[in-house]
C-alpha cells in the first residue's frame, strides 16, 4: 500500500515492470474516469480477470464489454430503487438476528460474523430461502477459502504452480467445486418447485431450453449466481468490519453514530426504509470507510486498440491498472487522508469537494459501474445502525494491525469485544477536527447525484 501511494509522485501514468510484463498505473482521477468511460478501448481484461473467469465463468462482472449490456439490462430490474426497498426489511431482520446472540464481555470475530450476515442476506436475495444453515455455513466456507486463494493467482502470470497439488491449492480447489455444486442443487431443486420472485426466478423465467439464439442459457443461470453470489458477501462483510474497527479507533465518530442511532430508531432494533434517510452520520460513516479501506483495491484493464492516455501510446492489449485506494489516499483529492472523518460526507467545513467527489470510486462509474452499488450502501447503513443500537465494539488490548490485501481489501479476522448500550439518545458530541482543504488539481464539477459519479449518494 505504501509503494501504491508513492506512485502518484511519479506522475498521473506511472508505468510498472511485473518480472518480463509491462503494466501502466493510472494515478489521476480524470484519466481514471476517461478510461472508465471509454469501456470499449478499456476493457476488462488482464491476469485478474482471466482468473475470476475461470471461477466465475462470463457473468456480468468478468463478460466482455459485447456481452455486457445484455446481461446488465437482464439483472438490472432486481437492484431497482423500489426492490432495494422491498430487501430493506429482509437486511435489518438478518442484521438484528447476526447479534442477538452476543454476551457482555463476548469475545466476537467480527470478519467472520459480518460474512455470515452477509451470506444470509445475499443468499436470500438470490434464491430466497433455499439454502439451510449447514449449506449456508459450507457457503461461507468455501468463499472464504476462495478469496484467499484468489489474489495469489491473479498476479502471478503463469498457471503451473497451481497445478501442484499442494495443501492449499486442493483446499482452493475443494472450496470452488463445492460452490459450484451447491449453486447446481439450488438450481435443479428450484426447477423442481414452484416459481419465486427472487433473481434465480428472473434468470430462469428468461432462461429457454438452449440453441444458439437463446437469450439467457443454462450456463449463464449459473454464472450470473456465482458471480453475484462471490461479490455480495465478501466486499460487503469486510466494508462493514472495518467501519467498525474504524468507529472503534475514532470515539469520537463513534459517540457521534451512536447519538444519531439512538435518536432515529428510538428503542426500535433495526431501521426500516423510512429510517434509512435519517441515518445520514451512519451512512457517512460508511461512505468514509470505503473511502479510508475500500475493499476493491485494484482493478485492470486491457487495451483492445491502440490508444493515448496522459500523452502515452498504448499498444493493443497493454494492461493497465487503477486502484481506489491509491486515488482514495491521494492528499490532493482528501487532506490527511489517513484520518477517518465521515464530516468529510456532510456539509461542513470538513466536506469533500467536487475534486474529491471525483477521486471517490469505491463502485467504478461509467458502464461498468458496480451494478449493486446503491444496494450495497443499503445494506452497510442497515447493518452497521442494527448492530451499534445494540453493542460497542472494542478492539483487544494492543495494535490494530492493518487490513491485509488479497483479491479484496479488509479484515480478514477481527476479534472485538462486545459492549451492550443502553439505548439511552446522548448529546452529538463537539467535533474535535477540523481540515484545513489543500490546494488540489482543478477539476470539473458534477452533481454526485448523477450516473456516473462515486456511486456514494444516489442509493
Amino acid at each position: 500500500m505504501d509503494f501504491l501511494n508513492s506512485l502518484p509522485a511519479r506522475g498521473d501514468l506511472v508505468e510498472l515492470r511485473l518480472g518480463p510484463l509491462r503494466a501502466w498505473m493510472v494515478c489521476h482521477p480524470e484519466l481514471v474516469h476517461r478510461m472508465l468511460m471509454d469501456a470499449r478501448t478499456f476493457d476488462k481484461g488482464g491476469s485478474q480477470y482471466d482468473r475470476l473467469r475461470a471461477l466465475m465463468g462470463d457473468g456480468v462482472v468478468t463478460c466482455g464489454q459485447e456481452a455486457h449490456r445484455r446481461q446488465r439490462r437482464l439483472l438490472q430490474p432486481d437492484f431497482r430503487a423500489s426492490r432495494i426497498a422491498d430487501y430493506t426489511e429482509l437486511m435489518g431482520e438478518e442484521a438484528e438476528s447476526a447479534c442477538r446472540e452476543w454476551r457482555a464481555g463476548q469475545e466476537i470475530d467480527i470478519s467472520a460474523a459480518m460474512m455470515a450476515l452477509m451470506t444470509r442476506v445475499t443468499s436470500r436475495v438470490l434464491f430466497s430461502d433455499s439454502l439451510d444453515d449447514t449449506t449456508a455455513a459450507q457457503v461461507r466456507n468455501s468463499l472464504s477459502t476462495i478469496v484467499r486463494g484468489l489474489f495469489i493467482r491473479t498476479v502471478v502470470p503463469v498457471d503451473a504452480p497451481f497445478r501442484v497439488p499442494t495443501p492449499a491449492n486442493r483446499r482452493y480447489r475443494r472450496a470452488v467445486d463445492r460452490l459450484h455444486g451447491i449453486i447446481d442443487s439450488v438450481i435443479a431443486e428450484r426447477r423442481r418447485g414452484a416459481p419465486r420472485d427472487d433473481l434465480l426466478g428472473t434468470l430462469l423465467r428468461s432462461a429457454r431450453d438452449g440453441g444458439e439464439d437463446a437469450e439467457v442459457t443454462e450456463q449463464e443461470v449459473h454464472d450470473q449466481l456465482i458471480t453475484l453470489l462471490l461479490t455480495g458477501v465478501e466486499a460487503p462483510a469486510l466494508c462493514v468490519a472495518s467501519a467498525f474497527s474504524l468507529l472503534a479507533q475514532h470515539p469520537d465518530a463513534e459517540r457521534r453514530l451512536h447519538s444519531e442511532v439512538d435518536a432515529v430508531l428510538a428503542g426500535q432494533p433495526r431501521p426500516g426504509l423510512d429510517d434509512l434517510s435519517r441515518l445520514a452520520y451512519t451512512r457517512a460513516a460508511v461512505t468514509e470507510t470505503l473511502r479510508h479501506s475500500p475493499p476493491g483495491w485494484l482493478f485492470t484493464r486491457v487495451t483492445t486498440r491502440e490508444t493515448e492516455l496522459a500523452g502515452c501510446r498504448l499498444p493493443q492489449g497493454a494492461t493497465v491498472l487503477y486502484s481506489p485506494y491509491l486515488l482514495h489516499h491521494d492528499p490532493a483529492w482528501f487532506p490527511s487522508p489517513e484520518v477517518f472523518l465521515p464530516e468529510r460526507w456532510l456539509p461542513g467545513p470538513e466536506q469533500a469537494t467536487a475534486a474529491s467527489h471525483r477521486a471517490m470510486l469505491p463502485f467504478a462509474t461509467g458502464s461498468r459501474k458496480c451494478l449493486g452499488n446503491a444496494f450495497a450502501m443499503a445494506e452497510a447503513t442497515v447493518a452497521v445502525a442494527a448492530i451499534a443500537s445494540r453493542w460497542r465494539l472494542h478492539h483487544l488490548p494492543g495494535p490494530v494491525g492493518l487490513p491485509r490485501p488479497a483479491v479484496t481489501l479488509g479484515p480478514r479476522s477481527l476479534p472485538m469485544i462486545c459492549e451492550p448500550r443502553s439505548g439511552t439518545p446522548v448529546s452529538t458530541p463537539p467535533r474535535t477536527s477540523s481540515l484545513t482543504p489543500r490546494a488540489t488539481v482543478t477539476s470539473r464539477a458534477q452533481d454526485p447525484r448523477t450516473a456516473g459519479d462515486n456511486g456514494v449518494d444516489d442509493a
